[in-house]
């Protein structure tokens, strides 16, 4: 009865055993797949390809070329391997071939994190399969590391903008014609016609090649509000076909450029804070460029005076704070930043106050 029994329990071990199969298969019938492409109503070797550069995909959005490699010049591939197990997860990352420069570390890097990816867009591998059954495999991939010509145009959310161009976007009647058409389409709110205020906005423009003309970026130094940034668009989008597009290896290209438009109020009661602007936008070039020529506390002094006029004037404040921080100057310098992001904001700004703000 004994030996019945030991039998017994034999024939439901082994079934067992093959059920929790630990083995990591580095060849499998059905290979393993990142995910994406599970939703493809078509055949497995399609599903394969697809998985194959979503897997791409992943790989180059995550990669960093590592500084010391592009220093050196280093290009070429390193080899990574993983098993992506039966949940459909990965383990056991390896470093197969490396390259100098930190590209193996860099490529570890993505790897190692990829578990933490997938969590998070709740997505895992389609794990490997031998005889219709789930098991671990083994995945090799090379992650390609190359050095590109830098390219002539940079992506601004879904527009295509090129900074390198042979012949620069022109407003078709020049300069003067620029500066009349918003002296003429530059309207002053008609609510803020008695208050007085008085200020200038910077403006990014993108013009297409057929004419189209959007606004990309916008500062209010001056804080003036909505209603004047709004005027502001209005009068720069009515640029619209008013542009010589740029050149770029024959062909027209979409270009932007940068202009300033400044809004004078024309009430009767109103010249002296006209000559409040006009003293203080001289008194902040007056201190640019003497603290360029190396007379730096007096520059700083002259910016003082601007601000004296305008303490919240964001431009006055970023000159002051930017000649503070060439000085070393830290504390002083982050006083004015922090107030500047009060007032508009400036991606230079953002990255320059957790460097320089204690």
């Amino acid at each position: 009865m004994k030996q019945l029994l030991i039998i017994f329990l034999l024939a439901f071990t082994l079934p067992l055993l093959a059920q929790n199969d630990t083995t990591i298969y580095k060849i499998v019938e059905e290979v393993p797949r990142f995910p994406g492409c599970e939703m493809l109503d078509t055949t497995i070797a399609v599903k394969n390809q697809c998985a194959q550069r979503a897997l791409l995909i992943f790989i180059n959005q995550n990669v960093n070329y590592p500084y010391e490699a592009r220093e050196k010049n280093i290009q070429g591939s390193v080899v990574v391997s993983f098993v992506v197990e039966k949940d459909g997860y990965i383990s056991n990352p390896n470093l197969l071939k490396d390259l100098e420069g930190g590209c193996g570390e860099e490529a570890m890097r993505v790897i190692n994190g990829m578990n933490d990816a997938l969590k998070e867009a709740k997505l895992t591998w389609v794990p490997g399969k031998n005889n219709g059954k789930v098991v671990r495999s083994l995945v090799s991939i090379p992650i390609k590391f190359k050095l590109e010509e830098p390219k002539d145009y940079v992506m601004v959310g879904r527009d295509t903008v090129y900074i390198v161009v042979d012949d620069s976007l022109t407003f078709k009647t020049g300069d003067t014609g620029l500066e009349q058409f918003f002296a003429k389409n530059l309207i002053y709110p008609e609510q803020f016609k008695d208050s007085c205020l008085i200020g200038s906005m910077d403006m990014t423009l993108l013009a297409e090649p057929d004419g189209y003309v959007e606004v990309l970026d916008l500062s209010d130094y001056w804080n003036l509000g909505n209603e004047f940034r709004w005027e502001a668009v209005k009068a720069a989008t009515a640029t619209w076909g008013q542009w010589s597009p740029a050149v770029r290896k024959g062909r027209q290209v979409p270009s932007s450029v940068e202009i300033t438009v400044a809004f004078m109020p024309d009430a009767k009661r109103c010249p002296q804070a006209i000559s409040r602007y006009e003293k203080a936008t001289k008194l902040a070039e007056e201190g640019g460029d003497i603290y360029n020529e190396g007379m730096k506390e007096e520059g700083i002094a002259k910016l003082t005076e601007a601000l004296a006029l305008f303490p919240n004037n964001a431009n006055f404040l970023y000159l002051r704070g930017q000649a503070y921080m060439n000085m070393n100057r830290l504390t002083e310098a982050c006083e004015d930043l922090q107030k500047v992001r009060g007032i508009v904001y400036l991606d230079v700004v953002e990255k320059l106050l957790p460097l320089i703000c204690k």
